[in-house]
């Protein structure tokens, strides 16, 4: 069940992200001045935060989609799909932990 409200809740997030991303990235456009600003603003700390919650969202959202792919269109996909999602975090995790500090350094030390 936490799954399936999981894989839907970072769906509409990378959604809302992806919209943003088009529509500041089409500012360059209509004023380029505005769009400098507007890329100011993201190189704060707390952009940077956001940043470690999309990219967790991008690992989470894709490897449950190969999950659901597999319990979906594999015989035995239904019994193992515990054991898959807890696979699914594990990566999650273990490669957030290899992005973290790379990214973490960016924004909150020196460049």
């Amino acid at each position: 069940m936490w799954s399936w409200v999981l894989h839907r809740v970072t769906g509409m997030l990378l959604f809302l992200f992806l919209l943003v991303h088009v529509l500041d990235t089409a500012l360059v456009r209509v004023s380029p001045e505005v769009y400098n600003e507007v890329i100011g603003t993201y190189k704060t700390p707390i952009m940077g935060l956001g940043e470690v919650g999309l990219v967790a969202a991008v690992l989470f959202h894709a490897l449950n989609g190969i999950r659901i792919i597999l319990v979906d269109f594999t015989a035995r996909g239904p019994r193992y799909q515990r054991v898959m999602l807890w696979i699914v975090i594990g990566l999650t995790v273990a490669a957030l932990a290899g992005f973290l500090p790379r990214h973490l350094s960016n924004v909150f030390g020196a460049h």
